[in-house]
Order: C-alpha cells, then sequence, then structure tokens
C-alpha cells in the first residue's frame, strides 16, 4: 500500500492538464487564459457582493427554520435512514468516477490527461484506489492516495486545477475521518464531533471546487464563457428575456459563486444541496455521459449533504451549529 500511495504521488507531476469543466467541451480552451483584471469590472464586484450577502442572508435564515428545514416534506424525511450509510455511498461515487476516468486516460478529473509514458503508474493505482473504495476496504489509504495525488497536480498546474480537485481532496478527507465500516453492512459511525469535522472538509472541498469553477471558468475568463455560449446557445437560458452572452456569465458565475460560499457557510444543507444540484443536472442533457462522470463526486458530495441533512442531530454536526446533540438517540431510531 506504501508502493501505492508513492507511486501515485512521483507520477503526479507529469499529468498533463487538458480541460475543466466547460473547458471541456470549448473549442480551443488553451486560447482562453485567465485574466485577472477582469475580475475588477464592477458588474463582477456586484456579483460578489450580491454572493457574500446572499450567503449571510442564508445563515441568517438557517437560524430561524426548523431542523431539517425540509422536515415538512416526506421524501426528506425519509432520506434520514440512509445517514448511516451517507460515507458508503460518497465512497461509491468516488470510486466509480475515478474507474472510469481511468480507463479515458485521466487522472482525478476529465480536466487531466495522463501521459503515455506514466499511464501505467497513474492509471493502475488509480483503479486499484477506485476499488477499494467501492469495496469499502483500506478506505484511509485509497483517501490519502487522493490527497497526495491532488496536491502534486495542483503544484504541477497551477491554483486553476483547485476547481477541479478540490471537491475530489474534500471527499477524501471527509471519507478518512468518517470511513465506512467494512462490518455492519458498511455504515459509518456517526459522532458528532467526528461528523462535525468530516462535514467541514466535505463543504469546503465542493464550495472551493465551485467557487474556483466561477472563477476561471466566467468569471475571470470573460472570453471563454462567451466562447461556450455562443457555442451552444441553449445553455442561456435567459436568452429569451434578452439577457446577452456577456451578462449571462457573470451571473451564471455570480449563482456558483454564491452556492459555493453557501456550501461553505454549513446553512441550509438540504436546501442548497438541492439548488446546487440543478445547474449540475440540467446541463447533462446537452453534455451527457462526460458532464456526468465528470461530475460524479460533486453528486456524491451533494446526495451526502442531503441525507445527513435529513436528521436534526446530523444536521446541526454538519453545519457546525451551536449546541450540537449527542447522535445515540437518534442512531437507535434509524438503525
Amino acid at each position: 500500500m506504501v508502493a501505492l500511495v508513492g507511486g501515485v504521488l512521483i507520477a503526479a507531476g507529469s499529468v498533463t492538464p487538458a480541460v475543466a469543466h466547460q473547458q471541456w467541451f470549448v473549442a480551443d480552451p488553451q486560447d482562453y487564459p485567465v485574466d485577472g483584471a477582469a475580475l475588477l469590472r464592477p458588474g463582477v464586484l456586484l456579483g460578489v457582493v450580491v454572493a457574500v450577502v446572499v450567503t449571510l442572508l442564508g445563515r441568517a435564515a438557517a437560524s430561524r427554520l426548523p431542523v431539517p428545514e425540509l422536515s415538512a416534506f416526506k421524501p426528506a424525511r425519509l432520506l434520514a435512514v440512509l445517514a448511516p450509510w451517507a460515507p458508503r455511498i460518497l465512497a461509491l461515487h468516488v470510486g466509480l468516477s475515478l474507474i472510469v476516468l481511468s480507463f479515458s486516460g485521466a487522472v482525478l478529473s476529465p480536466t487531466f490527461r495522463a501521459p503515455d509514458r506514466w499511464e501505467a503508474l497513474l492509471l493502475v493505482p488509480q483503479i486499484i484506489v477506485g476499488v477499494m473504495l467501492i469495496a469499502g476496504v483500506f478506505v484511509r489509504i485509497a483517501a490519502v492516495a487522493i490527497v497526495l495525488t491532488a496536491t502534486g497536480i495542483t503544484v504541477a498546474s497551477g491554483w486553476e486545477s483547485v476547481a477541479s480537485t478540490a471537491v475530489l481532496v474534500g471527499s477524501a478527507v471527509f471519507l478518512f475521518v468518517l470511513p465506512p465500516r467494512a462490518t455492519e453492512g458498511s455504515r459509518g459511525a456517526l459522532d458528532a464531533r467526528t461528523l462535525s469535522r468530516a462535514g467541514l472538509a466535505l463543504r469546503l472541498g465542493a464550495g472551493v471546487s465551485l467557487i474556483g469553477l466561477a472563477i476561471s471558468e466566467k468569471l475571470a475568463n470573460p472570453h471563454m464563457a462567451r466562447a461556450m455560449l455562443e457555442q451552444v446557445p441553449a445553455l442561456n437560458v435567459l436568452a429569451p428575456l434578452g439577457v446577452t452572452p456577456e451578462s449571462f456569465a457573470l451571473i451564471a458565475g455570480g449563482v456558483e459563486l454564491a452556492l459555493g460560499l453557501l456550501l461553505i457557510s454549513g446553512a441550509l444543507p438540504q436546501l442548497i444541496a438541492l439548488v446546487t444540484a440543478v445547474p449540475f443536472t440540467a446541463t447533462l442533457a446537452l453534455f451527457g455521459t462526460a458532464e456526468l462522470i465528470g461530475h460524479l463526486p460533486m453528486y456524491g458530495v451533494l446526495l451526502t449533504l442531503l441525507i445527513l441533512g435529513s436528521r436534526a442531530d446530523s444536521s446541526r454536526a454538519l453545519s457546525g451549529s451551536p449546541g450540537i446533540p449527542k447522535l445515540g438517540a437518534a442512531k437507535k431510531a434509524v438503525t
């Protein structure tokens, strides 16, 4: 296992950046470098202010709404029975993504391609890591391998790679802190303090990924955003209202930024998970399997937040709310 982690880390620096998210589909993405000066545009600054205000309002609203916030809806309440299996569900999503990506020559994300000389050293261990996660064995070792690989890629490729790797790092840390048990049907031990730490990592990973996408593909890259919207006009759902591609890119980037901040804040985990899932799901009709596989870890995170947010005790622990109760009594009710 030490050789597995070591081999992945050594080769990670040789991964070739290819494309990311909308860059997976836009023609000639290398022609659209990030422009930091674009962040100083009035529309971007206004979007940042709105995103911060929305986050503060969301956190304030969370303190006044019932916990869970969707407890009035029966389907949301029924998810509570899955809470002990949430780590297992997340591990399945991440593991399946790694295995499928390996067969397409990608490392961690469609963003990064394995060079021919490193394919065996990178992709075979990645398949092994994926199998470990799906089988629920040596999960902590698999998590360490993911974090080390993501770190190597980020060092080699620059900060823009964080948009693709952060959600995987957050998921890996969550699974390291709160791994599914190899016994008892792979249920996790939902200790309040442990869940609070694991939940922070999960929220940070998903939130940073969304913020990174908002900046690198829209707010600080208006030319790429426009090219994508011209290539696939259907993406601009506000076009019938007269919204230009430039304005829509600002709106979309602002929404992604707000969702990322809300995820990090821990406010209303069920509601925010559902809202965040909407744009990720809507684009499946346009981009198909590549979009699905590329975002499978994010789907896993959102489903995990939705499930853990369905119980009052785990929701409070997950969101870092004060007065976290012990989870023992609630566990007996659902296990």
